[in-house]
């Protein structure tokens, strides 16, 4: 679910990013495409900033596992 267009599906890419103080940022876009949609949410916080690489993969074999 995103902030700006509601539910998204298909093919899509995530961006995540971290502040120094661990704050995660969240972005999907349909694969290939220029405009980036925030996922819904707010405060995501990482105790560690150096587990920002390790959620991010996490987040994205969450997107690409199949559907039942």
């Amino acid at each position: 679910m995103t902030n700006e267009v509601g539910v998204v599906t298909g093919e899509l890419e995530l961006r995540t990013s971290c502040g120094d103080d661990g704050t995660l940022s969240l972005a999907v876009r349909y694969a290939g495409a220029d405009e980036w949609y925030t996922i819904q949410g707010h405060d995501y916080r990482l105790h560690d900033v150096r587990d920002h690489e390790v959620v991010h993969r996490l987040l994205v074999n969450v997107l690409a596992r199949p559907t039942v």
